[in-house]
């Protein structure tokens, strides 16, 4: 009888530390909204911002921790979530206000903002995106899988709109910048 009570108190236990574990775990991507549509950008994205006829304010400016682009004259943009065409236009219409009559701005990515791999593979850590690159691809770049690596699935963490994702993928499948790789030990 103490026995019974003993088991159904460590299987309740156990049921409840798993259901509480379950809570704080990012929701799954839903993969059309996520990787779809334009590249937002984040910190850690470098920008070539062109000012047409204005050869002082043309430059390559960074993405800081904050989300902001400390461009000459007018002082922070906002970058954070937002497309490059976005803070193109954000500039221009600070610049118009008091510096520039009618400016016309450019903005593109000259560098990603890096991704991460972790887990079983050669060499763990950050690497710069090049446009395009798939897990697989990143797997190899960090010294590719370990011996205990799940060579079929892998966990992918991303930020979206200021909310992580987490959800499983190919190998075969694109990554973005920013993601956070996570290759598993295989059970087999």
């Amino acid at each position: 009888m103490i026995r019974a009570r003993i088991s159904a108190f460590l299987f309740a236990a156990c049921l409840a530390a798993f259901l509480a574990a379950c809570t704080d775990r990012p929701p799954l991507m839903d993969p059309e909204p996520v990787l779809s549509g334009p590249y937002r950008l984040d910190s850690g994205d470098r920008l070539r911002i062109v000012v047409y006829d204005q050869p002082s304010l043309t430059n390559l400016y960074e993405v800081d921790q904050s989300g902001q682009v400390n461009f000459p004259l007018i002082g922070d943009v906002g970058a954070r979530d937002a497309t490059v065409d976005e803070v193109a236009t954000r500039i221009e219409s600070q610049l118009a206000t008091a510096y520039l009559r009618e400016p016309d701005v450019t903005v593109e990515v000259a560098n990603y903002r890096p991704f991460f791999v972790l887990g079983e593979v050669g060499n763990p850590g950050q690497y710069p995106y090049v446009h395009g690159i798939t897990a697989e691809t990143a797997i190899a770049v960090a010294g590719g899988f370990t011996d205990r690596a799940n060579k079929r699935v892998i966990r992918v963490s991303r930020t979206v709109n200021g909310q992580l994702y987490e959800s499983r993928i190919r190998v075969t499948e694109s990554i973005q910048p920013g993601d956070t790789l996570y290759v598993p030990e295989s059970l087999f």
